[in-house]
């Protein structure tokens, strides 16, 4: 029996109408960032279920499962669990119960794969050798929960895994998965500024120094940055969200307060954009003669998500095996940002190979009939991540069961002789929409 057939056998173990329930309860019951304390009993309880040790509490509410199956190879496998402060729009019949919270990002998916995933592996043991690592991490959206669950000892107090693997819902037509080498999300900075001018009446404003005009003066000199700073080969994103400042008409403030979110495809590239905001905004306040410096905050930062190329060729071969080499693509990087990759550090500062891959969710009903004569058209007119219309077709789920319970067999069967995957082309996919 092939390793394809193998784990879709594996993966139809699972208990779909269960998973699905779990789905429909986590997306009623949605909780934020830090406050995931319901879902974390329920992945425990389903968990602890299927004979899996299981322990809570890392990292905050995180949850950490151990499947021991005798010698072999270690796999981590990751979910997130929080949810959005979104009101919900969707119309499903499980919508949220609770006002203004959302999962608008489909971690309710994640996690139900996940519980999924763990029935399929501990109710097939008889197919494979080795330990899997179930992980439900919190706080996904705010950048804080991988880090916090690996300060909390992650690799220490649970086997250390030899590689790690996470899969996302996201836009586009259901049944496809989405598969890049290298790079797959970008990094991301938050930065607040404050500008400090000096403030006074509207009808005098030549005794003041006035902030609007040096944040404005800001706002469009950034735009420089990515124009021309960086090179037309590289991709970055320098955004800015807020601009605050007064209280009435005829007052000049003192201050102006600035929000920006800078994403790139590395680490140098990201510290390049960083460098040069902060040179723009002390040279325009100087510049405009303030006499107090800016305050320049990073408030929060994820790092990028690069893919492990032998990882990403593994899985992605042995789901081209599962699921036919058409429903295989390749979209390119993506700007979103993700913190997976904070669990990628051993204790003593070494990097764990991983991969992390997309699963599009959109009825094909609703895909084929929104606007737009090609695909990248019709995913600005489809609802995606943080839309209060976000509503995945649950078929998803077991599409996402399978492909994870066969990435993990994968991985702990490595084969040498696996070749590189035939990826279908989707050129006009390419530019990462899919996250």
């Amino acid at each position: 029996m092939s390793l394809a057939h193998t784990a879709l056998e594996l993966a139809a173990a699972h208990d779909s109408t269960a998973t699905h329930h779990l789905y429909r309860d986590l997306h009623a019951h949605p909780e934020l960032s830090g406050a995931e304390h319901r879902t974390a009993a329920r992945v425990s309880t389903e968990l602890r279920a299927e004979g899996i040790e299981c322990t809570e509490g890392v990292g905050g509410t995180g949850v950490v499962g151990v499947l021991s199956n005798g010698p072999g190879r270690t796999v981590l496998i990751r979910a997130d669990m929080d949810a959005l402060p979104v009101t919900e729009n969707s119309g499903l019949p499980y919508a949220s119960t609770v006002g203004g919270v959302m999962h608008a990002c489909g971690h309710d998916a994640h996690t139900a794969m996940l519980v999924g995933t763990a029935q399929a592996l501990a109710r097939g043991r008889q197919h494979w050798s080795g330990t899997v690592v179930f992980v439900a991490q919190p706080a996904e959206e705010t950048g804080e929960g991988a880090l916090a669950m690996r300060d909390d000892g992650l690799h220490e107090r649970f086997p250390l895994p030899d590689v790690l693997l996470a899969q996302h819902i996201s836009a586009g037509p259901i049944g496809l998965v989405a598969h890049v080498e290298g790079p797959v999300l970008a990094a991301s900075a938050s930065i607040d500024i404050v500008v400090h001018g000096r403030g006074g009446h509207g009808s005098r404003p030549d005794t003041t120094t006035d902030p609007i005009v040096i944040g404005a003066a800001i706002v469009g000199r950034l735009q420089s940055i990515v124009a021309r700073e960086i090179a037309p080969r590289e991709t970055a994103v320098v955004t800015v969200g807020r601009f605050r400042a007064g209280t009435a008409n005829n007052v000049i403030p003192a201050t102006a307060e600035l929000g920006l979110t800078v994403r790139s495809t590395s680490r140098e590239l990201q510290e390049q954009i960083l460098a040069a905001v902060r040179r723009i905004v002390r040279a325009d306040c100087e510049a405009a003669g303030a006499t107090t410096g800016p305050e320049i905050r990073i408030v929060k930062s994820m790092p990028a998500t690069v893919n492990d190329a032998r990882v990403a060729r593994s899985v992605a071969d042995i789901h081209t095996r599962m699921f036919g080499s058409t429903r295989i693509i390749d979209p390119g990087p993506a700007m979103g940002s993700e913190d997976f990759s904070e669990l990628a550090l051993t204790p003593d500062g070494q990097a764990i190979p991983y991969h992390y891959w997309f699963l599009p969710s959109t009825p094909i009903a609703v895909w084929d009939a929104a606007p737009g004569q090609s695909p990248m058209a019709k995913f600005g007119n489809v609802p995606s991540a943080h839309s209060p219309n976000f509503a995945p077709d649950p078929a998803v789920l077991d599409h996402g069961v399978d492909a994870m319970t066969g990435a993990v067999l994968a991985e702990l069967t490595v084969d040498p002789e696996r070749s590189r995957p035939k990826y279908h082309a989707a050129p006009e996919l390419s530019g990462g929409h899919l996250a």
